[in-house]
């Protein structure tokens, strides 16, 4: 079993990509065995999704979508919102992060992430603001 944190800056809302950090965590720490990784977000609005890593449009409409889906919170759509004292963006944060995961679970198979080829990790930032988001990465056998 190993464990460790990583830290992924990011610039504002959008999808960055950690597949090589937790790659090298597992190929340090696996002795070619079998086992699981789980990967774990410490934020409530920031989330953790596994995507296409080939076609960066991929990521432009997933963000889009987002956007679409719980706009900021001065849109007209949002008026009902309560949670308003950190800004605009939180609340809808906070939506966009519930709709997807905190944590995921990869298989580890001879010591490598069973990910599939056009697949890669990602954290999903949900705020306008650049922000440190911390992973925490699990490696179980």
């Amino acid at each position: 079993m190993a464990q460790t944190r990583i830290t992924v800056e990011t610039r504002g809302p959008g999808l960055y990509d950690f597949t090589r950090s937790a790659l090298d965590f597992v190929r340090r720490n696996s002795s070619g065995a079998d086992g699981l990784l789980t990967c774990f977000v410490r934020h409530t609005s920031a989330s953790l999704i596994i995507q296409e890593n080939a076609d960066p449009d991929v990521l432009a409409d997933l963000s889009e979508f987002f956007s679409r889906l719980a706009p900021a919170g001065h849109h007209p759509s949002m008026g009902w919102l309560r949670h308003t004292t950190e800004g605009p963006d939180d609340m809808p944060a906070h939506i966009k992060a519930a709709l997807t995961a905190s944590s995921v679970a990869i298989p580890v198979t001879g010591g490598r992430l069973a990910l599939g080829t056009w697949q890669g990790l990602y954290l999903f930032e949900h705020r306008d603001a650049p922000h440190e988001r911390e992973i925490v990465l699990h490696l179980s056998p």
